[in-house]
């Protein structure tokens, strides 16, 4: 009887050896855990962690912090240089863009003057008709390839703010209308004038009007393009539907690629970095583009952004 009581005592001295080590072992777990999460917090937040360093030699705890330390000092170093890197080619795509602005446009004065200079030949007038013509090219060319590499470097940043869709729509629009009149292409669009959507209107207008002259550039004399906006559960769908020439199904991805141009429209004006930076600008405000083509059938360009509702709702 007596080694029953003993054994009993001993399996319960056991027992609660064991519950005291399984309550200290969840509380370093807890602790553990909270101490990880407030360093990782911290350095999310850039802010400094020698607060949460433990003094008490070695531990888990210590040697998880030290390693954190030194991720963190490796981190600040290379964010100090990437930012450093980004003010020096900030400098040198802003200096590229201001030296080479004036010299096209003193180009683009010359051949005005040398327009109106008389008398000038047939052949003069169509020698300085290309000059003008691959002048523009040239400008066309450096705006875009400044373009390009502010948002690859993250030099040129996203600013969203709720405002009307329509008016950002209608400013891309205006931009492709001379060119549309030239072609006697109709322009349409249906979307509600109260529409609020969050998005940086510079921007959007910028990857709306790219994506519409490339609709306009490649319709044929009389056709259409129509934008359709709706609003969706999560998204709001802004559809840029053309008459145009169409994609092949093993093009449509390609095309958002820098510099693709397609082998048969080699003839038409551009360099192929429309429709890259288009999706890049959707994609730096958490949308997408989705593109459904029937070649000779047109296309249908449906850019997503995130949210939107009428003025007025809830």
């Amino acid at each position: 009887m007596a080694e029953i009581v003993i054994a009993a005592a001993l399996l319960l001295a056991a027992v609660i050896i064991m519950g005291i080590m399984m309550y200290i072992l969840k509380r370093d777990i807890y602790t553990f855990s909270e101490r990880l999460e407030r360093c990782l917090d911290a350095i999310v937040s850039d802010e400094s962690i020698e607060a949460l360093a433990d003094s008490g030699g070695d531990t888990l705890w210590s040697k998880t912090y030290d390693k954190l330390a030194q991720i963190y000092t490796v981190w600040r170093r290379r964010s100090e240089d990437n930012l450093e890197e980004k003010k020096k080619i900030k400098a040198l795509i802003s200096d590229i863009s201001h030296q080479t602005k004036t010299p096209i446009a003193n180009m683009k004065i010359y051949l005005e003057i040398m327009q109106e200079e008389e008398p000038i030949s047939e052949k003069e007038k169509e020698f300085l008709l290309r000059m003008e013509e691959q002048t523009d090219k040239l400008d066309f060319l450096l705006q875009s390839m400044v373009k390009m590499s502010r948002l690859e470097t993250g030099i040129i940043e996203i600013h969203k703010q709720s405002t009307g869709l329509y008016e950002t729509i209608g400013l891309a629009m205006a931009a492709v209308v001379p060119k549309a009149e030239k072609k006697n292409i109709d322009l349409h669009v249906h979307c509600d004038e109260k529409l609020q959507v969050s998005h940086d209107r510079k921007w959007t207008e910028e990857a709306i009007f790219n994506i519409l002259d490339n609709a306009v550039k490649y319709t044929g004399e009389g056709g259409n393009v129509h934008i359709c906006v709706s609003v969706q559960d999560i998204f709001t769908k802004i559809s840029i539907k053309d008459t145009g020439k169409g994609i092949l199904p093993e093009r449509q991805a390609e095309i958002f690629t820098r510099f693709y141009r397609e082998p048969e429209v080699a003839e038409q004006e551009g360099i192929g970095v429309g429709l890259y930076l288009a999706r890049k600008i959707v994609t730096l405000q958490n949308g997408y583009i989705e593109v459904h083509s029937v070649p000779g059938a047109g296309s249908d360009f449906q850019i997503y952004l995130p949210g939107g509702g009428l003025t007025g709702e809830e």
